[in-house]
């Protein structure tokens, strides 16, 4: 095993074991390392010869050989002069790389992961052969404008148009948004339908089984670091310090490479359900409902009856349904925000300390701050980026009660002409503790707004009958 002082590379010797490699941060060799690398072999890591050894680059400076980055210029109008977002690590791209990060948001790991199990070639590059949009959203002036849209890439729906010259000239650059069309069936929405509350139009609800035809846009999030910046009142490189050193030390191009103004970071990203034409969206002229709704898997998907989320969902679905039969449009979005952002395990510790405490709306909050430090960690500063993509320009009727995300979109520039709370009689008895605790914080309201004390008299299920540990 030796080291080139000339360039800081360090050679590991032939098949040296894993435990003999050296420690890059501990013995001071600088930004790269020369590991065993099986990848182009499919091989194992220990059983690699030293003509396979390849450069393992942590990190890069400008002005580096192996820095020329295509150019990005984010809030250009034209998607030619506002350049590809190229973040691959392989083959030619990695030269050109012009932002941080990795395709795939939160899915980005299980992509490394089946490389490095032999599952997926290093250098693979997709088919795009009859992905593209199932519609064609005019471009909007937000597109353009750097500040509008700051946490996806208004070009990352149609790449192999915008950028086939790139590709072609054999660079990865991937989509981060896809638009679908689809067949739906919600429970609640097939209810209404054989009520009769909700009718059979045979274009948006098209039998009697509930199945409505909606329009769906995935997103994954792609940052404009000095606009993230911006839209919480901080500056960029406090922003790019806390991500780098708080998400364990990775990404060091946040740090070492301020000229990349570009993140994609490894979290969920959003989808948005259309109703209706898809066109009406960004029409002035017509009436607007929108649901703005934050991941909750356990309500969601498994009903559990502690908060609000599933009802509240399907009212929302529901309302934006018969706007669009009434003419006007629907509009759902669902963004990967479980547990207000907090976290699945979070939320679960959370609940098990409000049921052995006292289940009770006083004290609601506090039990999400003792165990996670703040009450809630949406920051909905970036959630109206999408509404801005869509072109639309006020909201008729907005099924939420949140004073956050009303901030928000209001705040960005779209009015809301009415708010629509969830009807009481969807709401659980034992959730009863959350609304009535996050009205008193402010949430919105058309019936009453319970006191400080009478909090305290609103309680939720206990676990009397069931537990079953011992504290």
């Amino acid at each position: 095993m030796g080291t080139d002082s000339t360039t800081n590379e360090v050679e590991v010797e032939n098949n040296a074991p894993i435990s003999s490699w050296p420690n890059p941060a501990a013995k001071r060799y600088g930004s790269r390392i020369i590991v065993s690398s099986c990848f182009p072999k499919f091989g194992y890591l220990q059983s690699c010869r030293a003509d396979e050894l390849i450069q393992c680059q942590l990190t890069t400076y400008p002005g580096q050989a192996v820095v020329d980055p295509i150019a990005l210029n984010w809030g250009a109008p034209d998607p030619v002069v506002r350049g590809p977002v190229l973040v691959s690590r392989s083959g030619e791209t990695l030269k050109k790389r012009n932002a941080i990060g990795a395709h795939g948001g939160s899915y980005s790991v299980y992509n490394a992961l089946a490389i490095a199990a032999g599952d997926l070639p290093p250098d693979f590059r997709p088919d795009f052969e009859n992905t593209q949009p199932t519609f064609n959203f005019t471009q909007q002036v937000a597109w353009g404008d750097v500040d509008k849209i700051v946490s996806m890439d208004p070009f990352g729906h149609d790449i192999v148009r915008h950028f086939k010259n790139h590709i072609t000239a054999g660079l990865d650059v991937r989509p981060t948004i896809a638009i679908t069309r689809a067949t739906m069936r919600v429970a609640e929405i097939a209810e209404a339908v054989q009520k009769g509350t909700l009718p059979i139009d045979g274009n948006i609800v098209v039998d009697d089984s509930g199945d409505v035809r909606v329009t769906k846009v995935a997103v994954e999030p792609v940052w404009y670091l000095p606009g993230v910046a911006a839209r919480f009142g901080i500056d960029e490189g406090a922003l790019r310090r806390a991500l780098f050193e708080h998400m364990g030390g990775s990404y060091p191009e946040l740090i070492t490479r301020p000229d990349l103004k570009v993140f994609l970071p490894p979290i969920g990203g959003l989808t948005c359900y259309i109703f209706g034409p898809p066109e009406r969206v960004s029409d002035p002229n017509v009436s607007l409902a929108l649901r703005v709704h934050d991941e909750c898997n356990g309500s969601d998907v498994f009903q559990s009856d502690i908060c609000t989320c599933r009802p509240y969902l399907a009212f929302g679905i529901q309302e934006a349904i018969k706007e669009a039969q009434n003419g006007g449009s629907g509009v759902v979005i669902y963004f990967r925000k479980e547990g207000r952002a907090l976290g699945e395990v979070v939320k679960y510790l959370v609940y098990n300390s409000r049921k052995r405490g006292g289940d009770t709306a006083d004290k609601y909050f506090q039990r999400t701050e003792n165990i996670a430090g703040v009450r809630d960690m949406r920051f909905q500063a970036l959630m109206p980026d999408i509404l801005h993509w869509l072109g639309i320009s006020k909201i008729d009727r907005m099924m939420s009660m949140s004073n956050m995300k009303y901030d928000a979109i209001v705040g960005s520039g779209i009015p809301i002409y009415e708010r629509v709370p969830i009807p009481d009689d969807m709401i659980p008895p034992d959730s009863r503790v959350e609304i009535d605790a996050k009205i008193n914080a402010g949430y919105f309201t058309l019936g009453k707004q319970a006191t400080t004390e009478e909090l305290k008299n609103v309680k939720g299920r206990g676990w009397e009958s069931w537990e079953d540990a011992v504290h």
